[in-house]
C-alpha cells in the first residue's frame, strides 16, 4: 500500500469519491482546491489501484484544514484510513488544524486525533429564483486587496490563490455590497453535482447578508436546489435560512486541534466549503 501526493489530473478521482459519499461537491472544486495547496492532497494506492483519498491544506505556517477523507467501502477496515491520517497530520506539522467532520465520526476525531469540538454547521436546502435587489456590484469590481482584507476577518488564514480562483470559476456568480467605497459583505454561488451552493456568505449584518443571498439565489432557475451551510452560533444566519423556507438537511461538527482561531462568526452567514473551511 502506498500513500502519495495526488497529481492535478487526479483531482477528478478525489472529487468523484466525495460525490459518491453524497457531499455534493462543486463541479469545478477539484482544480480550485488544488490551487490552495498542491502538496496537500493525498491518494491511497493498493496494488497500484487508487482506493482512498484525503486532503490537508496548509494555508500558511499557522493554520491548515483537513477534508475529503474517503476510503472506498470495499477497502475499509484495512488500516488505509489511519495511514492517510498520519500523512495528513505530518503535512500539517504544528499548525492549528480545522475540519468539518460528519457527526458519526466526532468521537473518533476527539479520541484518536485529539480534536476538540467547537460548534455545528447546518446545511440548509431551498429553491432558486426570486428578484435581484438593487445596489449590488460584481465582486470582481472590488479591489482584490480589499476583498482579501475583508475575507480575513471571517477566515483564519490568508487564502489569496484559492480566493482568486473561487470568485472567477466558470458558471459561478459573485456579488458584493459597497457603502461609501467600503466593503460590507460578499458571497459566491457555484454549480454543484446537485443544484447550487452559496459559500462564502460574509456580511456585516443580516440585512446586508439578505441582499447578497437574494441576489445569488436569483441566478438559479426556479425549483433548482440551493444550499447554504450555516455556522449554528450565528443566530441571524439561521433566521435568514428559515425566513426563505430553507430546511436543514445535513450537519457537520467544526473541530480544531490547537487553539481555535479568532474569527468573527457573527459575520459568517455561510461557510465557503466543508472540505477547505
Amino acid at each position: 500500500m502506498l500513500i502519495r501526493n495526488a497529481a492535478p489530473e487526479e483531482m477528478g478521482f478525489i472529487i468523484g469519491l466525495a460525490a459518491s459519499e453524497g457531499w455534493n461537491p462543486g463541479i469545478h472544486d477539484g482544480d480550485i482546491f488544488y490551487e490552495a495547496d498542491p502538496e496537500g492532497f493525498f491518494i491511497a494506492e493498493l496494488e497500484g489501484r487508487p482506493v482512498g483519498c484525503a486532503s490537508a491544506v496548509a494555508y500558511d505556517d499557522n493554520f491548515g484544514f483537513l477534508g475529503l477523507y474517503v476510503v472506498r467501502t470495499e477497502f475499509q477496515n484495512r488500516g488505509i484510513g489511519s495511514q492517510l491520517t498520519e500523512r495528513c497530520m505530518a503535512h500539517m506539522g504544528d499548525r492549528t488544524i480545522g475540519l468539518d467532520g460528519v457527526v458519526e465520526n466526532e468521537r473518533k476525531y476527539q479520541d484518536v486525533m485529539k480534536f476538540t469540538s467547537s460548534y455545528s454547521n447546518l446545511r440548509f436546502e431551498g429553491k432558486g429564483g426570486g428578484e435581484v435587489p438593487d445596489d449590488l456590484v460584481n465582486v470582481r469590481e472590488v479591489p482584490f486587496s480589499q476583498l482579501l482584507e475583508y475575507d480575513r476577518r471571517m477566515f483564519p488564514a490568508p487564502r489569496d490563490a484559492f480566493l482568486k480562483r473561487w470568485i472567477n470559476q466558470p458558471g459561478s456568480h459573485a456579488c458584493a455590497v459597497l457603502e461609501g467605497g467600503e466593503l460590507k459583505g460578499y458571497g459566491v454561488i457555484r454549480k454543484c453535482v446537485s443544484g447550487y451552493k452559496i459559500g462564502p456568505l460574509f456580511a456585516d449584518d443580516i440585512s446586508i447578508a439578505e441582499r447578497i443571498f437574494l441576489a445569488l439565489r436569483s441566478t438559479v432557475p426556479e425549483n433548482e436546489p440551493v444550499f447554504l451551510d450555516v455556522p449554528q452560533p450565528n443566530r441571524d444566519a439561521l433566521m435568514l435560512a428559515e425566513k426563505y423556507g430553507m430546511s436543514a438537511c445535513f450537519r457537520t461538527i467544526r473541530m480544531y486541534k490547537g487553539k481555535a482561531p479568532d474569527i468573527d462568526l457573527k459575520k459568517a452567514f455561510g461557510v465557503t466549503t466543508f472540505e477547505l473551511g
